[in-house]
């Protein structure tokens, strides 16, 4: 299968029916990756079995191929190293899409969510015709913002926490949302403005 995207250290493939759930429950077994998303809690097998993976598969053919969440491997050994994605809301605008990202400790502090998300703002705004993409990390997920400051996303809004998270780390602070427009992206890339 083709990837999805490819950057000089990581490649971007659909998640596959056979081995999805594995990949990711064996990623969310790290306390330390889940550690502002569920507190440390991992996600079961069976989630991801009975209907994370069939989510993920079924948003390919909804949005032809074009958004969703992919699986990320190092190009060179083909390692699994997490998972990143672009999408719209379910029920949302095609031009308007989320940026998210979950890697392995392992790819920890190596500037591989930083080398792809602005690989995916590149592709979102030259080939989706995206206008304007968000994401959102806690308050207290310093690490998760810097990536996000790094591609030129910036906050626009602060986020109460959901309900469903209020036991984990740092939810008294909240969350940020950042984002970044087709046209704020071209200026930092130098490229003329449309007319």
């Amino acid at each position: 299968m083709d990837p999805y995207l490819q950057t000089e250290r990581v490649t971007l493939r659909r998640f596959a029916a056979d081995d999805g759930a594995d990949l990711l429950t064996e990623l969310d077994s790290d306390p330390e990756v889940m550690r502002y998303l569920s507190g440390g809690v991992p996600t079961p097998l069976e989630d991801y079995r009975d209907h994370g993976v069939p989510g993920i598969i079924a948003a390919y053919d909804r949005w032809a191929g074009a958004f969703g969440v992919f699986a990320a491997h190092e190009t060179t050994d083909d390692a699994f190293v997490g998972w990143f994605c672009l999408r719209p809301e379910r029920d949302g605008p095609l031009d308007e899409a989320e940026l998210g990202y979950r890697l392995r400790q392992a790819a920890w502090g190596r500037g591989l969510a930083t080398e792809v998300s602005a690989a995916l703002l590149s592709k979102a705004f030259t080939e989706l015709d995206v206008r304007m993409v968000w994401g959102e990390t806690m308050a207290l997920n310093r690490t998760s913002q810097r990536v996000m400051e790094k591609v030129g996303m910036v906050v626009t809004e602060k986020l109460e926490t959901p309900e469903d998270m209020l036991a984990v780390e740092g939810a008294e602070l909240g969350g940020l949302r950042y984002e970044i427009t087709r046209e704020q992206w071209e200026q930092a890339q130098g490229l003329p403005r449309a007319e």
